[in-house]
C-alpha cells in the first residue's frame, strides 16, 4: 500500500486533487445560531457581516475516525496528518489527543502547517505526491513539515476587526488612526497572522501584495496560490501578474477562501501563498 496524508477542510484545496492523491479531509465546523454547520459537507450560508457567526475546530473524535481509516487503507504504512495552523486552531491538538487515544504515535505523524488554507493545502498537496511515489513515512512527513516551513503567506483585508474579536490576530498587530481609511496587508509569521503594513488605497495594496508574493518566491521557481472571498476578478488580476512576474513558476492554483476563514477574513479579502521551490 501506501502513506495516506489528512488534512482539514481548511486547506481549500480543489476535489480533483483530493481524489486524485486519495487525501483523506476532516471538516471543520461553522457555528451559525444553535448550528453547527460541517464545511465541505453541509449546505453553509452565512453573512460573512455577522458578529454572530463563529468556528470551531474539528473534535479528537472526529479526527480519530478519519485517522482509524486512512490507517487502515495504508496497509500499515502510516498516515501523516497536516493540519491548520496550531495558533489559529485548536485541531492540530485535538489531533495529537486522537493519536494519543489510538496509541499510534509510531504510524500517525502530525504535521502544524504555520498556515491556513492553501497555506495548509500545498503542503498537503507536496506530502501526497511523495506519497503516491510510495516514500517512506519519514520522507512523506518531512516533505510536508519542510513544505510548511518554506511557505510564505500574504493576505489582504478591508478589516481586521474580525480576526481580533476572535483573537486570530497577533496582538502585536497594533493600528494607529482610523482602520477605515487604510487597507490592513498581513503576514503569516511561525504560524500566527501579524500586521506587515497599512496601505492606503486598494490599488496600492494589491501591488504590494503582488510585490510581497514576488519577492518571497525568489529566483528558482515556486508554488504559487492566490485565495479570496468575494473577489474573483481581482484575484484572477493578481494570478496574471504572479505568472508574468514569478521567475519559473511551477504551478498557480486560484480558489475562494472556504466558510472557516471567511468567517474572520471577511468579504473583499485576497491572500497570496508562495513556496520556493516549489511542491514536488
Amino acid at each position: 500500500m501506501a502513506v495516506v496524508v489528512v488534512t482539514d477542510s481548511s486547506a481549500s484545496l480543489p476535489p480533483e486533487i483530493l481524489d486524485e492523491l486519495g487525501i483523506a479531509v476532516v471538516p471543520l465546523h461553522i457555528l451559525v445560531g444553535d448550528q453547527a454547520l460541517r464545511e465541505g459537507i453541509d449546505p453553509v450560508a452565512i453573512d460573512y457581516a455577522s458578529d454572530t457567526v463563529t468556528t470551531s475546530a474539528a473534535s479528537p473524535g472526529e479526527l480519530r475516525a478519519v485517522y482509524e481509516q486512512a490507517l487502515e487503507r495504508s496497509g500499515g504504512d502510516g498516515v501523516v496528518a497536516v493540519h491548520l495552523s496550531r495558533q489559529l486552531s485548536g485541531t492540530w491538538e485535538a489531533g495529537r489527543q486522537a493519536v494519543r487515544d489510538m496509541g499510534a504515535d509510531g504510524t500517525i505523524r502530525l504535521v502544524d502547517s504555520l498556515g491556513a488554507g492553501l497555506a495548509t493545502g500545498l503542503p498537503v498537496l507536496a506530502a501526497a505526491r511523495q506519497a503516491r511515489r510510495n516514500a517512506p513515512l519519514a520522507a512523506v512527513h518531512d516533505t510536508a513539515v519542510a513544505t510548511a516551513a518554506r511557505a510564505r503567506t500574504f493576505i489582504l483585508v478591508n478589516r481586521t476587526e474580525q480576526l481580533r474579536r476572535s483573537g486570530r490576530l497577533s496582538s502585536a498587530a497594533s493600528f494607529f488612526g482610523s482602520e477605515l481609511v487604510t487597507k490592513p496587508l498581513l503576514q503569516m509569521v511561525e504560524g500566527r497572522l501579524e500586521l506587515r503594513e497599512k496601505v492606503r488605497t486598494r490599488s496600492k495594496a494589491y501591488t504590494k501584495l503582488v510585490a510581497a508574493a514576488v519577492d518571497a518566491a525568489g529566483a528558482d521557481g515556486a508554488a504559487v496560490a492566490v485565495q479570496h472571498l468575494g473577489a474573483a476578478e481581482a484575484a484572477d488580476t493578481i494570478a496574471g501578474r504572479l505568472r508574468e512576474l514569478v521567475p519559473g513558476i511551477g504551478e498557480l492554483l486560484v480558489a475562494e477562501f472556504g466558510p472557516a476563514l471567511a468567517v474572520h477574513l471577511g468579504l473583499g479579502s485576497v491572500g497570496v501563498l508562495v513556496v520556493p521551490g516549489g511542491c514536488g
